[in-house]
């Protein structure tokens, strides 16, 4: 048997052996040998190579699978717990989360067992903490079914988004175009758009949050801007202002979902460098940019 395929086999019984408490074996592996008879169950099907090897009765195995998982689930709330508890400052707090928030949190996040996807819960349950409300049960449950990969996508597109404060959102910036007047109807032809594929950020990624609606699926405008209108975004720890040059500048932009924003606030990701030059090669011909730190 190759050394790969061996491995895989005993990888394989390691996850059971944890799952259900009991070894799995191969039948005939203590010495005895089914007859060819024996190898048929009585629909003449063929049985099954491996067995769990155990005296016990299969109640006595369910139970034991429960409490393997309920020792496994509590070993997961503990440890969020106690991240959350390390990330909440000692500042004065005079409200407290809702009871049934904290029940939906506590069955939601059970199950959590990878060490990065249990810093989100412990940031959601110190941010919920600080400012109860600010973190929806439907979040609590689209994070619940988040996959490791899935939470990678987010951080990379939360490092291209804005956050605009006149309508409290985030979203990602695609380029713009100056808007057609009646002498001229071709000119949204000429769109200025950012490639954020040299951002790292793939369009798989992108479909990724809109199937968690996380993104709205669409490509949304931004009404026309005036000479001399602006915009600011705030990305962590620096935020840029847009001053439109002249009239009847449109922006384009991916803008987050409500669930989309309250997870964003849990990942502290710097603004991807490349796509602060892109943003600044492509929109510096039509508006004059400002980037400023954050205190």
């Amino acid at each position: 048997m190759p050394v790969k395929t061996a491995q895989a086999r005993i990888n394989l019984a390691n996850i059971i052996e944890s799952l259900l408490g009991y070894p799995i074996t191969k039948i005939g592996s203590n010495g005895i040998l089914p007859t060819p008879e024996q190898n048929y169950d009585i629909k003449g099907q063929v049985k099954p190579l491996y067995h769990i090897n155990s005296e016990n009765s299969v109640l006595a195995r369910a139970q034991k699978r429960q409490d393997l998982l309920l020792i496994k689930q509590q070993q997961n709330i503990e440890s969020i717990l106690a991240m959350a508890m390390g990330f909440c400052p000692d500042v004065a707090s005079t409200k407290q989360p809702d009871a049934d928030w904290v029940e939906h949190f506590i069955a939601l996040c059970e199950d959590t067992s990878n060490a990065s996807m249990q810093t989100l819960w412990a940031k959601i349950l110190t941010g919920e903490t600080l400012n109860p409300g600010t973190f929806s049960i439907k979040s609590l449950q689209t994070l619940k079914h988040m996959t490791q990969r899935e939470a990678d996508s987010l951080q990379k597109c939360v490092s291209l988004s804005g956050y605009n404060e006149k309508d409290d959102s985030h979203f990602i910036l695609l380029g713009f175009y100056k808007k057609p007047s009646l002498f001229d109807l071709l000119r949204k032809g000429n769109k200025v758009s950012l490639n954020l594929g040299k951002t790292g950020i793939s369009f798989p990624d992108i479909l990724t949050l809109m199937d968690l609606n996380l993104l709205y699926r669409k490509e949304i405008e931004s009404a026309v801007l005036k000479a001399g209108q602006e915009l600011t975004l705030s990305f962590l720890s620096q935020k840029v202002t847009l001053k439109a040059k002249s009239s009847d500048l449109v922006l384009s932009y991916y803008k987050f979902t409500q669930t989309g924003d309250e997870l964003s606030k849990l990942i502290n990701f710097p603004v991807n460098k490349i796509y602060k030059q892109l943003i600044n090669n492509a929109l510096g011909g039509e508006f004059d940019l400002a980037w400023h730190a954050i205190k």
